[in-house]
């Protein structure tokens, strides 16, 4: 009876939600200019821990899942956010397709365990070497747009 207790209480407390404006990736793209098919595969893959909108599954509802979700959420915004695109200089933009680059061709992102509830968010081999053609794409812009030192 004590676990149950604890466990209906526990339903009371719950992380923050990252529900912001999907209107917040808009610089991204326009920096970016992903083709339709990319906007897709990173709406469909990548917002929900890499920007400020998330969608939640029912199952959010649910302590301590939503603490474990809400975790991978910061975890990804703290790596990678969309959001918080605008005021990066070239430089750290350039490394973090660098990165993304690198952790899509290994297929460490999306996350596994993202997509076990997520299997719309696996990316195909197609889908992946859309991803890093456009990403390489946005490296050769960023490069030619640096400083000399």
């Amino acid at each position: 009876m004590i676990v149950l207790g604890v466990i209906i209480i526990a339903q009371f407390f719950r992380p923050q939600k990252n529900e912001g404006d999907l209107a917040s990736v808009a610089p991204f793209l326009l920096d970016t200019n992903p083709s339709d098919d990319v906007k897709g595969i990173l709406e469909e893959s990548c917002y929900d821990c890499h920007s400020d909108v998330t969608r939640y599954p029912w199952y959010n509802n649910i302590t301590p899942i939503n603490y474990w979700m809400a975790g991978h959420v910061n975890d990804g915004k703290k790596h990678f956010n969309v959001s918080k695109w605008q005021g990066n200089s070239i430089k750290r933009k350039d490394h973090k397709f660098d990165e993304l680059i690198e952790m899509v061709e290994e297929k460490h992102m999306p996350l596994k365990s993202y997509t076990w509830t997520h299997k719309e968010a696996r990316l195909t081999n197609e889908q992946i070497k859309l991803v890093v053609d456009w990403a390489k794409k946005v490296r050769l812009k960023y490069s030619l747009e640096k400083k000399p030192e």
